[in-house]
């Protein structure tokens, strides 16, 4: 399993219904992509979170779902209004669950 996990700063001068209809249109992702088997979002709570206010993490079968997903023209539909709003941070690794998974 793959993690694609990611953090946002909204640009000055996003408004709330921006902030909504992201949250909305990265949740109804889900079940449109191939491979993506889980997708969770909300907004920062912890005060250690240097200035990224939202965040999320999908959850794909294998390294091949994650790859297909960032070019898929509902993924690029996303980006073509969301990326002028945000300064993002994204992470995408292999999902261990034990130190043995981890050392392969």
């Amino acid at each position: 399993m793959y993690i694609h996990a990611f953090v946002f700063r909204w640009v000055e001068g996003t408004t709330e219904e921006q902030k909504i209809r992201a949250k909305a249109e990265i949740l109804a992702l889900q079940g449109k992509i191939d491979g993506l088997l889980e997708t969770h979002v909300g907004t920062n709570v912890s005060p250690r979170g240097q200035g990224h206010e939202f965040g999320g993490v999908m959850k794909f079968v294998d390294k091949a779902a994650l790859d297909a997903y960032f070019p898929h023209p509902i993924h690029k539909a996303l980006g073509e209004w969301l990326m002028p709003l945000i300064k993002p941070l994204e992470l995408d690794f292999e999902a261990a669950s034990s130190i043995e998974e981890y050392k392969g």
